[in-house]
């Protein structure tokens, strides 16, 4: 299987366990008179359509280029991912207020079966928002990651529902709602989180610049070229999974023009065929004996009106 289908896979797997699993939470939560198991249903079946969206993001950022699109599909992914982080935060709010409506309306106890069934549901929850980050990580894809996010924030929300249910069950009467507030405790997380993943995807459409680490890598690829004398300038934009780059490099100002454009495309070259995920690149060369001297003169004035006061 291409690396490619891997990824688009990954958001289907989720979808297929989560539709599976918002149909046992809500019939555990009716069954067992847990409010917080109910709500915990819902955010699973906000994550079906979310994992949906993600999907379809990334099948549509991995088309190629085209005419009308010449830099590709690439937004497609944040805009997906922008979508996913509004609905996590909306789900939570449903969560919000379902929680408030069952604190303030008496209730039973939450049965004890319910406890069983939200240890196989944290387990489960787990292990996909793992399998789901591995997955965004591999490509650094913002809307994976989102998606990671959702099965880690069910996972909590789950986990938070275990622990209030089991001191309603301990404490009996007067504890009725202690998973209503544990489900109000983890939607505090999860909106952050989600506020958090929706600043990332908005960067990502507004071209926000890499990690130094990132841009030190590709400096560090194109300094290794023959020829190469200095790296002037370096932008980079990330589009969907790959990044596009504007390069400026100084080569030796007295060599024929034919040998900086030789050496440009070698660094093209090089940056193309890197392991960072580079989908094209712009190089502009530079004197790098022009600059130098420049320099030089520059740094002198600024002595000579330091030494004059």
């Amino acid at each position: 299987m291409s690396d490619e289908r891997k990824i688009t896979n990954a958001p289907l797997v989720g979808v297929f366990i989560n539709a599976g699993l918002a149909a046992i939470k809500i019939t555990g939560g009716v069954l067992g008179s847990s409010g917080a198991l109910i709500a915990d249903g819902i955010e699973s079946s906000a994550d079906v359509v979310s994992s949906l969206v993600v999907w379809g993001g990334l099948r549509i950022s991995l088309k190629p280029a085209d005419e009308d699109h010449p830099y590709g599909h690439g937004k497609a992914e944040p805009l997906a991912a922008i979508a996913a982080a509004a609905a996590l935060v909306v789900a939570a709010l449903v969560i919000v207020v379902e929680s408030i409506k069952q604190i303030l309306t008496p209730h039973q106890t939450p049965r004890w079966f319910t406890l069983f069934i939200l240890v196989g549901v944290i387990v489960v929850k787990f292990a996909l928002s793992k399998f789901v980050s591995n997955a965004g990580e591999s490509v650094e894809s913002t809307a994976l990651k989102t998606d990671a996010l959702h099965h880690f924030s069910d996972a909590l929300t789950s986990t938070a529902a275990f622990i209030g249910i089991s001191i309603a069950i301990v404490g009996g009467a007067g504890y009725e709602s202690a998973d209503d507030w544990a489900a109000l405790a983890a939607c505090a997380v999860i909106i952050y989180n989600g506020i958090s993943l929706f600043r990332d995807g908005v960067n990502e459409i507004m071209d926000a610049a890499p990690t130094k680490e990132y841009e030190d890598k590709i400096r560090t690829v194109a300094q290794a070229v023959e020829g190469v004398q200095n790296i002037e300038k370096c932008r980079i934009r990330k589009s969907g999974l790959q990044r596009w780059i504007d390069i400026h490099v100084e080569v030796d100002g007295e060599m024929p023009v034919w040998k900086g454009h030789e050496i440009g495309h070698k660094v093209k070259d090089a940056l193309l065929s890197s392991e960072h995920g580079v989908a094209d690149v712009l190089v502009h060369i530079e004197p790098h004996s022009r600059i130098s001297r420049e320099t030089a003169k520059s740094e002198s004035a600024i002595k000579r009106k330091g030494f004059s006061r």
